[in-house]
């Protein structure tokens, strides 16, 4: 398989612990130095370094089975965060692709939110053509979702954005999107914020249950291959009146609540890795 290309270490580290799945440990993970330069890189912007110790991008990226080689498409990647890490990356042997919402396909109170995080994002690229230059953007219409040609894409990740496909409701057109743009054996990454068991359909609180995310996957085709802890924060109650925007780095809470909620860190989060068969 593909995903075994990884270093020897931590494809033995990847022997299941479980039937279905294995299950990784945040200090069972190497992250090899082509990836570890480009999380060093001095290009990132300071205030991204500092959530690394939230977001774990080395520890994550190696979990997924990302490869220099690799055609890797982000999922609604936001301000870039994780561009800065993959385009640098995956310029010389793969590619990085951004998958953004279609400003044209949407309703028109969110046609100029959607252009403008579009029109960010091509100028962030622009920004850096060193580093970021030969990333490339797409465009998919949330209804009827389309990341490229199928069976061309070797790792699909999405990162804290399966709440909002919900309240959407269009997740399960999503993750078929997925299924068809991945190559077989390709892989699926999901970080998401971990309720503390299944939520309601309407649910606002920016949580989902594992469970349900595992659902989703499998409903479109996709095994689950692996979990692993390396974003769980036990100090995450999940109960706050604004929900997971209450923490860093939303933090919309009270001035008065900031040391409090800076305590409790960014939110705890279930990170899995798909196969397609």
């Amino acid at each position: 398989m593909r995903r075994c290309l990884v270093t020897l270490a931590l494809c033995a580290a990847l022997v299941p612990m479980a039937p279905a799945f294995a299950q990784q440990s945040t200090t069972a993970i190497t992250v090899p130095a082509p990836l570890q330069s480009a999380i060093d890189g001095a290009w990132r912007k300071p205030a991204d370094v500092a959530r690394d110790k939230y977001r774990h991008p080395g520890q994550t990226l190696t979990f997924f089975g990302v490869q220099p080689h690799d055609t890797v498409i982000e999922i609604t990647p936001g301000s870039g965060w994780y561009s800065a890490i993959l385009a640098p990356y995956l310029k010389t042997e793969g590619q990085y692709i951004a998958a953004v919402v279609d400003p044209a396909a949407v309703a028109e109170k969110s046609r100029a939110y959607q252009q403008k995080s579009k029109d960010s994002l091509e100028a962030f690229y622009k920004s850096d053509a060193a580093h970021y230059g030969k990333a490339k953007i797409i465009s998919y219409a949330p209804a009827t979702p389309s990341f490229g040609p199928a069976n061309s894409a070797d790792v699909v990740l999405t990162f804290r954005n399966v709440h909002n496909w919900r309240m959407a409701d269009n997740a399960e057109a999503m993750f078929k999107g997925f299924f068809a743009v991945l190559k077989s054996g390709g892989t699926l990454g999901v970080v998401e914020h971990r309720a503390k068991g299944e939520v309601a359909d309407g649910d606002e609180s920016g949580y989902v249950g594992e469970t349900q995310v595992i659902a989703l996957a499998t409903a479109a085709g996709f095994k689950l291959e692996g979990k692993s802890e390396i974003n769980a924060n036990p100090r995450d109650t999940k109960d706050y009146p604004g929900g997971v925007w209450t923490l860093p780095p939303t933090n919309s809470h009270d001035k008065a609540d900031d040391a409090k909620y800076q305590a409790i860190g960014e939110s705890d989060r279930m990170t899995l890795r798909f196969v397609k068969p």
